[in-house]
Parts: structure tokens; C-alpha cells; sequence
């Protein structure tokens, strides 16, 4: 599996698991690595972050 494609698998874990609550846990998550100074956290979260806005507009946006 590629960097990209597990990026997508998780969004889509995240979507499944928090529904309407998603963008605010991603959010979160993106807090507490910045408070903790993990950088590659946050970017890795940052990509999943937009991924799940792609999924939250629809086929159209991917």
C-alpha cells in the first residue's frame, strides 16, 4: 500500500468510526501533536485532514 492510498484508508477509518464528529477529532489529533512538537504527526494528519474534506464533498472533489 502506498503513503497516498493509506492516507485514504484512513480518512476513511476516521469518517466510519467519528461520522459528523470527524473533522473536530482530526482537529484534536492536529492539537495535541503540535503540542507535543511531533511535526511529522501533524503533517501526516494534515494529509488525512484533507482527505476526508475530499470525501465530505463528494465524488466530484476526489
Amino acid at each position: 500500500m502506498t503513503p497516498d492510498e493509506e492516507r485514504w484508508a484512513e480518512a476513511l477509518a476516521v469518517e466510519r468510526i467519528h461520522g459528523a464528529d470527524a473533522p473536530r477529532y482530526v482537529a484534536e489529533r492536529i492539537g495535541a501533536l503540535a503540542l507535543a512538537g511531533d511535526q511529522a504527526g501533524i503533517d501526516r494528519w494534515k494529509e488525512i485532514a484533507s482527505r476526508l474534506d475530499q470525501l465530505s464533498r463528494g465524488p466530484r472533489h476526489l
